[in-house]
């Protein structure tokens, strides 16, 4: 890595400052247990992409401070500190400066413990708002690399591309799957009444042959719907995915939700397999796609699963669902009426 030849942007106080951001996503298409090019297994998944709710960060950086003279604002953020020490020890090296301590401000509107990636997304924002004060850029590898060793374990939010196989604990792409995903029309919702889910609580699963082949068909079947943009097919593979997770998710809705979705054409559903957040998969192609997913949302209600918002994940079309063209009678309840929160609420 070579550092980028500009300057650090000096602060209120004349501190050199840097920002970042980062976005968060919408549970998994797809999670389990894969084979990597060497033949060895790894944990991995595909995330669904949401546009929207995000995590903002500006690190003022003190020269005249010790590394350890850090202070994070909101109190309690410990992944995103230890993320901010990692980051500067980092880019401290390859700048050839000293590290030093600093102060992180932090913001942001994603609900935590949903399994939308929000400590993910806060420690991204914490490594590209420290590497901004170095004046630096860091690749997607690098940022990686110190968001798994700042949490363990991090969603793919680092990446600009479009979707990946991607080993969380390794922080490392197992597969590219394409340039971007088929569009989509998702209708979120909430499992478990929306309780955060403590994934440390969640029983230990060890997968066996049977269970690793057949994630690879899974993966076999999503490589195939992603390089035909067969929506169908990639709504069983997260059907299948969903289904599986069930096994250490427990969710009682499960099964309503997936009869739900089967019930009204759609595509499949997905989950956060590590939290509450789900959403039916609709193909915005298929006839009637705007009576489905009003109906689906009335099915929700009826269930008492919580729906939270509708998006799509094909921006070109972003307008039909939201835009002010389309208020009329025949638009499915967006994210701005009064139906629903115009955020996932945060539980």
């Amino acid at each position: 890595m070579i550092p980028v030849a500009r300057p650090a942007v000096p602060g209120a106080g004349g501190l050199p400052t840097g920002t970042g951001y980062a976005p968060c996503h919408h549970g998994e298409l797809l999670q389990g247990v894969f084979l990597d090019d060497d033949g060895r297994r790894c944990a991995g998944l595909v995330t669904l992409p949401m546009a929207g709710p995000g995590s903002g960060a500006e690190f003022v950086r003190d020269p005249a401070t010790p590394p350890e003279a850090l202070t994070v604002v909101p109190a309690g953020r410990a992944k995103a500190a230890r993320a901010a020490i990692l980051a500067v020890a980092s880019c401290a090296e390859l700048s050839h400066q000293q590290p030093c301590g600093g102060e992180l401000s932090l913001t942001g509107d994603i609900p935590v413990g949903l399994g939308m990636g929000s400590s993910t997304s806060d420690v991204i924002a914490t490594v590209r708002a420290v590497a901004d004060s170095y004046g630096l850029r860091l690749t997607p590898r690098t940022v990686a690399r110190l968001a798994v060793r700042a949490e363990l374990a991090c969603d793919p939010l680092m990446l600009d591309g479009g979707p990946v196989l991607f080993a969380q604990r390794e922080g490392r792409v197992l597969e590219a799957l394409g340039p971007a995903l088929p569009p989509l029309v998702v209708v979120g919702c909430l499992l478990g009444g929306g309780a955060p889910v403590d994934t440390l609580t969640l029983p230990a699963y060890e997968p066996g042959d049977s269970d690793v082949r057949a994630y690879e068909r899974l993966r076999t079947l999503l490589r195939r719907a992603m390089a035909t943009g067969d929506v169908a097919l990639l709504g069983e593979v997260a059907t299948a995915s969903a289904r599986r997770g069930q096994q250490a998710l427990g969710h009682p809705e499960f099964e309503a939700l997936a009869d739900i979705a089967h019930r009204e054409g759609a595509a499949g559903v997905q989950i956060a397999h590590s939290g509450a957040v789900a959403g039916v998969l609709f193909d915005p192609a298929v006839p009637g796609v705007r009576h489905r997913v009003r109906r689906c949302l009335r099915a929700l209600d009826t269930h008492g699963i919580p729906a939270t918002r509708t998006f799509t994940t094909d921006t070109t079309t972003k307008e039909l669902w939201n835009g002010p063209a389309h208020r009329g009678v025949d638009r499915p309840a967006g994210p701005d009426t009064s139906r629903r929160p115009a955020r996932l609420p945060a539980l």
